[in-house]
């Protein structure tokens, strides 16, 4: 279930996603994701991993039941999350703190209040009776052979409140045996400074071992957790994706990747980072939450350009426009090309999409008009990346990529009496010098005419059988003309081994995604090595 870290103790990457991050509203996490969680953290190399509140409700005790036969962690620990012994008992004779235990968990995490006002109010006890309590806890779990961390709860608000209060928390906690002392902004409302200046007064009159605990409310979590470390903080707790309660923690990758690459502090096991983005992405499919595109360093946008001004100067040397090269931590560079596109931008875009387009001046400049001309139509490259190909190509060419002549193609919705509608599509077309008619029924007329041309045209390529249709769009552009207004639809497609994007324009919603279908036919036919017909 444990590992030795390869890394030294002196500096702590501590993940609290099967726990903290569990509390984001829509996240449900079942034991087998919890499990497969904690793999996907231990495969990045973070120190720690807090698994949960064992005792506290039924998921979490068979999370660390299961992880003691299951977890085969190369580089974390796991920890098990608790509160101290309650007022009034023995920490020796308290249930909770005897399920710590008996998890297994080497390392265990104590909740504790260092805010006045929770201890009287929350916790109905005295202030030297809360003390008492964290004293008596940590040194039980100390003498069971655990290591202990105390995370002193809404430490920065009771801080404001009553500050020697604060410290005597702090204090006490390290004079009872903590390793480690985790100042929590729980309520998330600080700021960078406000943290610096804390921590660091903190440090000073205590002499404790700090770390830090920021939640996101402010939109500083990952500022303020760095702002910690500045000021002397040597444990940070992060989320993966910033996962949590309200609008969330900290986020691991961004946290991760300053320490390393603007700090200098190897907290990951050699070659690590670059595993950031694939973490990342594959902790959001578990979850089941779309990656945010534009989160820092992982975000499929994070290192994507779009201005002409940026490709030019891109062009001569990427670092000009990129704080990191992308590939430190997994991601890569992407060219957006848009109305806002310049002959740079295509250069780049189509060395990036592996046409050559050999200097060719006269080229590059029809490439960059026809992509204007069509954007004021309603088109959009930069979501459409196998559109863009496919028009890149014909100009290169002179010609459309043709593997198929459409003849005609036509879609019927029938409203039936019982309320229910049929939806049928034909399509007429050549294909190899052969005219195919074909006939298919769907869910719906645009799934009705994709299933009709997959039909036809896999008789003459069976390479067609494994697309499959992943995500469908559809934006209206202008209003002004009500129903008869421009449509734009965005299609993805897949083949089992990569996903593409096909744009289709027209008044008509159906004709707008029959473009799009067939841009997304063609250009799985030349993903798959297909030669164009003659």
């Amino acid at each position: 279930m444990t590992a030795t870290s390869e890394l030294d103790d002196s500096f702590h990457v501590f993940d609290t996603t099967l726990r903290d991050g569990a509390q984001r509203e829509g996240i449900n996490l079942t034991v087998a994701d919890k499990l497969a969680i904690a793999r996907h953290l231990d495969d990045f190399g973070v120190g720690f991993i807090e698994g949960g509140w064992p005792g506290a409700n039924p998921r979490d005790t068979e999370f660390f039941a299961r992880a003691r036969e299951e977890l085969r962690l190369k580089h974390a620990v796991l920890v098990a999350f608790g509160a101290t012994r309650r007022p009034g008992a023995k920490a020796a004779d308290d249930p909770q703190v005897r399920a710590l235990l008996e998890s297994g968990a080497p390392v265990v995490t104590l909740v504790a209040k260092a805010h006045d006002r929770h201890v009287e109010l929350a916790l109905r006890t005295t202030l030297d009776e809360n003390l008492e309590m964290i004293r008596d806890t940590v040194a039980h779990l100390r003498a069971e052979g655990r290591r202990v961390f105390v995370d002193c709860e809404h430490f920065f608000d009771g801080y404001r409140a009553n500050p020697a209060y604060a410290k005597a928390v702090v204090r006490t906690a390290s004079e009872a045996g903590a390793d480690v002392v985790v100042l929590c902004d729980t309520n998330g409302g600080m700021l960078p400074a406000q943290i610096s200046a804390v921590v660091g007064t903190v440090l000073a009159d205590t002499g404790a071992r700090l770390g830090i605990h920021t939640q996101d409310d402010t939109g500083c979590a990952v500022a303020n957790t760095l702002a910690a470390v500045d000021a002397g903080a040597t444990h940070v707790q992060c989320t993966a994706n910033g996962y949590g309660e309200r609008v969330g923690n900290a986020n691991l990758f961004p946290v991760v990747a300053a320490l390393e690459l603007k700090y200098g502090k190897k907290v990951l096991p050699d070659g690590n980072l670059r595993e950031t983005t694939r973490i990342s992405h594959a902790i959001a499919e578990v979850v089941n939450l779309t990656p945010s595109t534009h989160q820092p360093y992982v975000g499929v946008s994070a290192f994507a350009h779009k201005a002409g001004l940026h490709a030019s100067a891109i062009k001569v040397d990427p670092d000009l426009y990129q704080h990191i090269d992308p590939e430190r931590v997994g991601n890569t560079m992407r060219m957006l090309v848009s109305d806002m596109a310049g002959r740079a931008s295509i250069e780049l875009k189509g060395r990036e999409l592996g046409v050559d387009l050999g200097g060719d001046r006269a080229l590059v400049g029809r490439v960059v008009e026809r992509v204007k001309e069509r954007e004021l139509k309603g088109y959009t490259y930069e979501a459409a990346d196998a559109s863009f190909e496919l028009l890149l190509r014909a100009e290169a060419q002179g010609a459309p990529l043709k593997y198929f002549e459409v003849e005609s193609w036509r879609a019927i919705v029938e409203d039936r009496p019982d309320g229910t509608h049929a939806n049928e599509a034909t399509v007429k077309l050549w294909a190899k010098g052969e005219r195919i008619v074909a006939t298919a029924e769907g869910n719906g007329p645009v799934n009705a005419l994709d299933q009709a041309l997959r039909v036809a045209l896999e008789k003459i390529y069976p390479q067609l059988a494994k697309l499959e249709l992943v995500d469908y769009k559809v934006r209206i552009l202008e209003g002004a003309s009500g129903t008869r207004s421009t449509t734009r639809v965005l299609i993805s497609t897949s083949d089992g081994a990569g996903e593409w994007s096909t744009v289709g324009v027209a008044e008509n919603v159906i004709a707008a995604s029959w473009q799009a279908l067939e841009d997304a036919c063609t250009y799985g036919l030349l993903r798959a090595g297909v030669e164009p017909a003659e």
